[in-house]
């Protein structure tokens, strides 16, 4: 879904009422009944029809017929069209610019606030292709593991934001949050490349070396990036690193803590033999590296993400796996 904000300026209240009913009602429904949709809404001169056949052109919502009954299905364009509203309604984005950023399960714009200040704003975006895999008669969402995928991108920001957060008040190199509203993110923007970008540095050691204390200083806080990567280190003109993404975070109470940590370790080796000829005998390891001086892990809980959202977001990413394995077998 391509994000397309010019016409968010022509909608009215009824039209984001609608919406916003749509999304309520798709908390118990992968498609909501339409005569819910009106009752939620309550427009108080009737019109609910008209305007969801609007929305429904501009693909803010999505039509869908069964033998049961005809309702909507609430699409990212409606999701992204709220969370701007609201992101707007409190001043953190003003206006919408390009799109600097594409990936999997996200999508990435500049925006700026009404003093032209630039920002970024990440939309999450999982289960992109999903849809076509659910089936339109599984309707109530008896299990919220099996459900809305708008909800799991929702779960996703809030983790990612919670953890930026915690990790920028305690002195990490991170983006600046500065909002969060449904699954959306906005952050400042950092002068600086992705490590991918690079192909040159004045000294790959001292770099090599700075990632590595960085890996080794998160997990010391209780922490592991899951996914410390070239795409996901920004390198400033004094090569300086960023660190963003941080969906994957873990804590280092994680069953699996002691092999993410080994898979950043690894991925900053193998990077750094191929793209900068450099190889190093010297590398943490998790068992004899980490001693957890601080626990940020539980700065994170306290801040709303609970160690139960992560394991739902979990269990539903294991599950989004499976299905595409699945499909790459066929």
């Amino acid at each position: 879904m391509k994000l397309n904000p010019k016409l968010i300026r022509y909608m009215g209240n009824d039209e984001f009422r609608v919406l916003t009913a749509a999304e309520m009602g798709s908390r118990n429904h992968e498609v909501v009944p339409t005569s819910l949709i009106a009752n939620i809404a309550n427009l108080r001169h009737g019109g609910t029809n008209k305007i969801l056949n609007d929305l429904c052109k501009n693909t803010l919502v999505a039509r869908v017929q069964n033998s049961k009954y005809d309702g909507y299905r609430l699409t990212y364009g409606g999701y992204d069209y709220l969370a701007l509203k609201t992101l707007s309604r409190r001043e953190s984005v003003y206006s919408v610019g390009n799109q600097i950023g594409v990936g999997k399960e996200s999508d990435i714009f500049i925006v700026a606030d009404a003093e032209g200040e630039q920002r970024v704003l990440k939309l999450h975006r999982l289960g992109r292709t999903s849809f076509r895999t659910i089936k339109e008669k599984r309707d109530y969402l008896r299990n919220r593991k099996s459900g809305s995928w708008l909800y799991m991108s929702r779960l996703a920001a809030m983790k990612e934001f919670a953890f930026m957060k915690v990790l920028h008040e305690n002195g990490f190199p991170v983006p600046t949050p500065i909002d969060c509203n449904r699954h959306c993110i906005v952050m400042s923007l950092i002068d600086a490349y992705p490590l991918c970008q690079i192909h040159d540095v004045a000294e790959p050691g001292k770099l090599y070396s700075a990632l590595m204390d960085l890996i080794v200083r998160l997990a010391c806080a209780g922490l592991i990036h899951g996914d410390f990567n070239e795409f996901n280190i920004l390198i400033k003109d004094d090569d300086t690193p960023i660190l963003i993404d941080f969906p994957q975070m873990v804590s280092t109470s994680h069953r699996n803590a002691e092999m993410y940590f080994n898979r950043d370790v690894e991925c900053i080796r193998t990077f750094f033999k191929k793209r900068f000829h450099y190889e190093s005998r010297l590398y943490p390891r998790f068992s004899r590296d980490v001693n957890n001086e601080h626990r940020l892990d539980v700065q994170v809980a306290a801040s709303g993400f609970s160690k139960k959202l992560q394991e739902e977001l979990e269990e539903v990413s294991r599950r989004d796996s499976r299905q595409e394995r699945g499909k790459e077998g066929v």
